[in-house]
């Protein structure tokens, strides 16, 4: 081990650790889902454990999407929404958790200085469907929304990855809201048009 070792450990999991649940209102305490990235998440959570025997302060932020127009899940939709093919996917009804990159760094750096422990919901608090998350890309970007993409189109063209598109999990930042941190961004449209240059 490290002669000094450090006090704090930010590690990165992810909103997958709930698995697939529907509109049920997700916080810290919530139990994780049964699915293999809900359990894959369990396990990289557990590998801390070492630190945290330690005495070192752990914090497993469970990341949302994380909005980047250069990359990520927002920087493969924008060619698609732009061209005015962007639908929702599946019905449309699944929550997608999200954060901007900016707001995921401000809460890393948050979590360094203050005394969280365990898990942390890094997600925005506002709480949207694919539905709506889609037909807020489509209004700043002055698109059309198509119809809904059918869940069995999706499983064909995308296999094992159409599963994370269509789970639904509704977090809520309960320990963030707790402990003070300000979202510079905590609504979808004004981030979107912050990051994409659009006015209202």
């Amino acid at each position: 081990g490290l002669a000094a070792p450090p006090r704090v450990l930010v590690c990165a999991s992810a909103s997958g650790y709930y698995g697939d649940r529907g509109d049920a209102e997700l916080v810290e305490e919530s139990p994780p889902g049964d699915d293999f990235l809900a359990q894959a998440c369990v396990a990289w959570e557990a590998a801390a454990a070492p630190a945290s025997a330690r005495g070192i302060r752990v914090v497993h932020l469970r990341a949302g999407i994380v909005l980047d127009p250069a990359g990520g899940a927002l920087g493969r939709l924008l060619p698609v929404f732009r061209a005015g093919l962007g639908s929702p996917l599946g019905g449309g009804r699944q929550y997608w958790p999200w954060i901007t990159r900016d707001d995921l760094v401000g809460i890393i750096s948050f979590a360094l200085t203050h005394p969280l422990a365990g898990p942390v919901n890094a997600v925005a608090p506002e709480a949207l469907t694919n539905r709506d998350w889609s037909r807020t890309l489509a209004h700043v970007l002055r698109r059309p929304l198509g119809p809904a993409v059918p869940r069995w189109v999706l499983r064909l063209a995308l296999g094992e990855m159409a599963t994370m598109l269509l789970a639904s999990q509704r977090l809520v930042p309960a320990r963030l809201q707790e402990t003070g941190f300000a979202f510079r961004a905590p609504r979808l449209e004004p981030a979107l048009r912050a990051q994409l240059g659009t006015r209202g």
